[in-house]
């Protein structure tokens, strides 16, 4: 009797569970799926894994990318305003639809889509099993019937296979392991202290674009001529950096520091060298999204499409400068002080291993500003709180326009860039980020809709 009575017990308990989790209607569990804050989370720990695994700034773009594109796929048929990205990306086909008069929840596809995606695209994958063990409880906790969460987890499954398919045929996979081999040419870069690592991603350019027709879209005017005579205008330059670097007042320290993003920063003391991770450039706009997509209140729809469309310019961006720097293949000026007149003068900043122009820094944050200027204001005030954790501060800005100049000054300040590098990569990423908004179509727009009605 007392084994029947337990049986009996544990049949009535595993009844009222199944009961609880599917009692809730869809408008309740698909409101608390809506929960922007779920999207923020899982992103925030994407880039927690980019940074344990050490990619390089152009890599993390590309992985950002793809990841928020299934998130964006995933989640568009839910909200008729809104459409796919299928056929106005290049060679994206239009993603697979769901199931005519199936039930089910889209917020939970879309982050499943991202998750495959970001998984698919980085290294460790225990990151990745610990993680998701805990966040997809929140949704079985939400009271969504099991078939509609397993029916929502499949869709994002298949939307992350499409986007992976198409990742897949990026050309990244065929320029692995390139070396780039050094000239020695007057005036072209060479490694520099205290790595003197290999040259960052050569064959950038050869990866495919997601908008633009080709890698030489957008060229930037041709960098001054390197020459050392003293009144040259490469020369200015050159002392403009050196005497900068000389007398950096504690603004001009705090700016560049604030804004390193170097994704391993080498550490030499005695003959002892270790490094430290920190964020990505690409990462910390993303954290930017994140602070003003929260401070707008903005719903999970809006916040995937702001995510969706800066990621993609911060990779558009990379590409096209990346482009730049090895047709122009410009020397650092460590290495033209160091070699001309003042061996011992070291910049704020590490030198980042790849050539000068145009600075990457000051391209990717014009471009994914640009993208939040139209989608979110021209004045939007916000504090950058992002990379507190890593020691380097908070900063308050009045617009995203501010804030880039600012990045993009800071590479000036730390002594890794000349003027010209960073005001012709600002002007650069501008230039893509409209570009980028003027093509890449989540919905109609004000302006649309107002001409549609005359």
């Amino acid at each position: 009797m007392k084994r029947y009575f337990l049986l009996g017990l544990s049949l009535v308990a595993m009844t009222a569970l199944n009961g609880c989790q599917q009692t809730a209607p869809p408008d309740v569990y698909n409101q608390q799926a809506s929960d922007p804050m779920l999207l923020h989370e899982t992103a925030t720990h994407l880039t927690d894994v980019i940074i344990h695994d050490i990619f390089k700034p152009p890599v993390a773009s590309r992985i950002y990318s793809y990841s928020f594109l299934a998130a964006y796929e995933a989640l568009a048929p839910a909200y008729p305003e809104y459409q796919s990205l299928g056929g106005q990306l290049n060679q994206f086909e239009a993603t697979p639809p769901p199931v005519t008069g199936q039930e089910y929840c889209f917020p939970l596809a879309s982050v499943k889509a991202f998750t495959v995606v970001g998984r698919a695209l980085t290294f460790s994958s225990d990151l990745w099993d610990n993680y998701e063990k805990d966040f997809f409880k929140k949704y079985q906790a939400m009271g969504m019937p099991d078939d509609v969460y397993e029916r929502s987890i499949a869709y994002g499954e298949q939307v992350a296979k499409h986007v992976l398919d198409y990742s897949a045929k990026d050309n990244y996979k065929q320029i692995r392991g390139y070396r780039y081999t050094v000239t020695n040419e007057p005036g072209t870069w060479v490694p520099t202290p205290p790595a003197y690592a290999d040259a960052c991603e050569p064959m950038w350019n050869t990866v495919r674009s997601f908008t633009m027709d080709s890698v030489n879209q957008f060229r930037c005017p041709s960098p001054a001529k390197y020459d050392l005579a003293k009144n040259s205008a490469f020369m200015k330059l050159t002392m403009e950096v050196y005497d900068i670097g000389k007398n950096l007042t504690e603004e001009q320290r705090t700016t560049a520091y604030f804004w390193d993003d170097n994704a391993f920063v080498t550490n030499v003391v005695g003959h002892v060298m270790f490094a430290n991770k920190k964020m990505t450039p690409a990462g910390h706009w993303l954290a930017i999204t994140r602070i003003a997509t929260t401070d707008k209140k903005l719903d999970l729809m809006q916040t995937t499409e702001t995510y969706t469309l800066g990621a993609l310019s911060l990779f558009e961006a990379f590409v096209s400068c990346w482009s730049e720097k090895y047709r122009s293949v410009r020397i650092r000026p460590e290495t033209v002080i160091n070699n001309g007149w003042d061996p011992n003068w070291r910049p704020y900043l590490e030198t980042p291993p790849f050539p000068e122009y145009v600075s990457g820094h000051s391209s990717i944050s014009a471009s994914c500003g640009t993208i939040l200027t139209h989608l979110l204001g021209d004045n939007v005030a916000f504090t950058d709180t992002t990379e507190k954790k890593y020691g380097h501060g908070v900063k308050s800005f009045k617009s995203f326009k501010e804030a880039y100049w600012d990045a993009s000054y800071s590479r000036l300040y730390g002594g890794i860039h000349f003027r010209d590098g960073v005001e012709e990569g600002t002007r650069l990423g501008e230039k893509i980020g409209e570009w980028v908004w003027q093509n890449v179509k989540t919905r109609k727009r004000k302006e649309e809709v107002v001409a549609a009605t005359h």
